[in-house]
């Protein structure tokens, strides 16, 4: 008999370094002593301008002395939501030349740790894990579709309340969605002294950004044949 595996209904430590650095518009980068602020407008991402190397790789080089670098990459909520600074990625390792912002080629960086820290603390991912994770499908259009929810239709996340259980406490004074995964959505409710997250899980995950509106719109229908009444609906 195979083991029981509960259904995942949200992004490991992983997924979120992989989807963060695929999002990702922009990193400071820290070596020799030196602050740069790296805008990647191509398109392609600090992957695109990075290659992560194990330790044990052969060296192009072995004679040539390593540079400390750390890259540094913020994930900001893009909604108006109270503090916005969802986590922060830092990759650390080993660089064979100093970094020049502006070269065309692919830098090869000896990796040394990389670091996630958000609402749930501190957490180490390693290089397998980063390569054995597949970038979300909703990565690159997180920003753009929760703004168009927020800003288009805005209506629909009072009735998403209705599948948050327990219901919202009555001293809530906005809901925003703050987050949108292959698993699900994630709403910030806000009050007069604080805030707190809650999740809606997907029936089933996203494997492609196609599945997406339908995901949000299953959710919809169980917000609208569910009974839960929240005094925000009017």
């Amino acid at each position: 008999m195979r083991p029981f595996s509960p259904r995942v209904t949200r992004p490991a430590p992983a997924d979120r370094v992989r989807s963060i650095l695929a999002a990702a518009h922009s990193m400071t980068v820290v070596s020799d002593g030196h602050h740069q602020e790296v805008h990647l407008l191509d398109g392609t991402g600090p992957m695109g301008h990075i290659h992560l190397h194990d330790p044990s790789e052969e060296s192009h080089d072995g004679r040539a002395a390593r540079i400390p670098v750390r890259l540094e990459f913020t994930d900001i909520a893009p909604v108006p939501v109270r503090e916005r600074l969802r986590a922060r990625v830092t990759l650390t390792g080993l660089l064979a030349a100093p970094y020049e912002p502006e070269t065309s080629g692919s830098i090869c960086m000896e990796f040394g740790q990389a670091l996630l820290e958000d609402a749930d603390g501190r957490t180490y991912i390693t290089l397998e894990e980063l390569h054995a994770t597949d970038v979300d499908p909703m990565a690159s259009c997180e920003a753009s579709m929760l703004t168009h929810l927020v800003d288009s239709h805005g209506e629909l996340v009072p009735l998403l309340l209705r599948l948050v259980r327990p219901r919202p406490e009555r001293d809530m004074v906005r809901a925003l969605p703050v987050a949108l995964d292959r698993y699900g959505i994630t709403l910030r409710l806000e009050h007069p002294t604080g805030h707190h997250d809650v999740r809606l899980p997907f029936p089933t995950p996203v494997t492609d950004i196609d599945q997406a509106g339908p995901r949000i719109h299953a959710l919809l229908s169980a917000a609208r044949r569910s009974s839960h009444p929240n005094r925000l609906l009017t």
